[in-house]
């Protein structure tokens, strides 16, 4: 049985700031933004190249603290060119920090959601 993960809630307290965030500064592609009514609103975003979602919104993630969502990791090909790109966005965002695993830069949206970009390292 196969199983995918499409979509994951990302617990925000300003909407249209952490909209503008991830799409303007981060870099996703704006799929949804509908308002069912005042106290529900889907937005769902998509980073480049993922086939992974969020979703971000009014009545969305109601459950879980703005900013609570920690360990959230994308692999790119260039650490150092999403680092640069980022920075460029205007995205607060680490220099890139060599590991054995892998090259990795981190970034917060403004709720402080912890996301990391890894560049795998070469494989044999």
């Amino acid at each position: 049985m196969d199983m995918k993960i499409e979509l994951i809630a990302i617990p925000v307290s300003d909407v249209d700031k952490a909209l503008d965030f991830y799409q303007n500064k981060a870099g996703f592609h704006l799929d949804h933004d509908h308002a069912v009514n005042d106290q529900l609103r889907f937005i769902q975003l998509t980073p480049p190249g993922s086939a992974c979602s969020i979703t971000i919104g009014k009545g969305i993630a109601t459950d879980m603290k703005p900013g609570s969502i920690k360990g959230l990791q994308m692999v790119v090909a260039d650490a150092k060119a999403a680092y640069l790109e980022l920075k460029g966005r205007g995205v607060n965002v680490t220099e890139p920090e060599s590991t054995p695993w892998g090259i990795f830069v981190f970034f917060n949206d403004p709720d402080g959601n912890k996301w990391s970009l890894q560049q795998l390292p070469p494989r044999p």
